[in-house]
């Protein structure tokens, strides 16, 4: 039997010395840490990949309810579809351009399933136990992304009417926030239907987040949670909540995230709201989620060149 040779990290790749530079550092952590789905993400934004293989990867988390489950949101473990997980698909399948609306009626099919009556999602991790969506109270930050990126795509389904109302009621009723919310929120609004009331409604946000102090305005690059940071709020230029911060304002929040790269070229992990602690391995695969999304944020403002 001939003798099994390891594949190199690149095709001419010497093993002499770590790669220097913050888009080799962050590739080779990719190779050596990262689920098959996060580095065919890394190949597709970052080495011109193809879409297909994203999408086959991300296949296999899919669930015949149209939800997605089995850890594709590392910190929620187990087989079971829930949103947290079904977020995060639509987040990929909007990366690599395959939000179809065939694949927009089954997420939805999902969603319709575990949604209270206004359409709004429970928040992370309290579908895990089993209980009943009708008993669930729903969450702003659980539901705002999966709203925004489907009116991004341009879905249609009845639940999202439904969904849109509660997040614009809640979006605007929004007094005493948390940064996760307003996160959220952003989303929602970036890609709501009705410009001017979310111009309106980002307006009213971006007072509120710098008079309730809830983002670092001046961060050192350590010890501060990505999303109490500009960039956290504005992931691309062309964020509505761009208009909230100043030039200088965000050039030093994308310098703390420059900064924040670990040694071994990863960036450190996000912590959903409301998940159980990481586990070793779900900390791995939620840094290698966090690398491809800095560096994303990066590219978009320009920083990688």
């Amino acid at each position: 039997m001939a003798d099994i040779a390891a594949v190199p990290l690149t095709p001419a790749s010497p093993p002499a010395s770590p790669p220097r530079g913050t888009l080799a550092r962050a590739e080779r952590f990719v190779w050596l840490t990262a689920r098959v789905l996060e580095q065919r993400l890394f190949a597709r934004h970052f080495r011109d990949g193809p879409a297909g293989p994203v999408e086959t990867a991300l296949e296999a988390y899919r669930n015949d309810d149209g939800g997605y489950g089995h850890a594709l949101e590392p910190a929620l473990r187990g087989p079971a579809s829930l949103p947290a997980h079904t977020a995060r698909a639509l987040r990929v399948l909007d990366a690599v351009g395959r939000c179809d609306a065939r694949r927009a009626e089954d997420v939805c099919r999902y969603l319709t399933s575990v949604s209270t009556a206004e359409g709004a999602l429970p928040a992370v991790g309290t579908l895990a136990s089993g209980g009943g969506a009708a008993r669930l109270p729903g969450s702003l930050s659980a539901t705002a992304p999966v709203v925004g990126l489907l009116h991004r795509n341009e879905a249609w389904h009845p639940w999202l009417f439904r969904a849109t109302d509660f997040c614009r009621q809640a979006v605007e009723s929004l007094e005493a926030a948390r940064p996760g919310d307003v996160e959220a929120a952003v989303l929602f609004l970036d890609h709501a239907p009705d410009r001017t009331r979310a111009e309106a409604a980002a307006d009213r946000l971006g007072r509120l987040v710098r008079r309730e102090r809830l983002v670092a305005l001046d961060p050192d690059g350590s010890g501060h949670a990505p999303g109490a940071l500009p960039h956290g709020y504005a992931r691309t230029p062309d964020s509505l909540a761009r208009a909230w911060f100043t030039d200088a304002e965000m050039e030093r929040s994308l310098d703390a995230l420059a900064a924040s790269q670990q040694d071994d070229g990863g960036w450190p992990a996000r912590r959903l709201p409301e998940a159980p602690d990481l586990t070793p391995g779900a900390l791995l695969e939620s840094r290698s989620i966090a690398t491809v999304e800095a560096l994303r944020t990066l590219t978009a403002y320009g920083r990688l060149v």
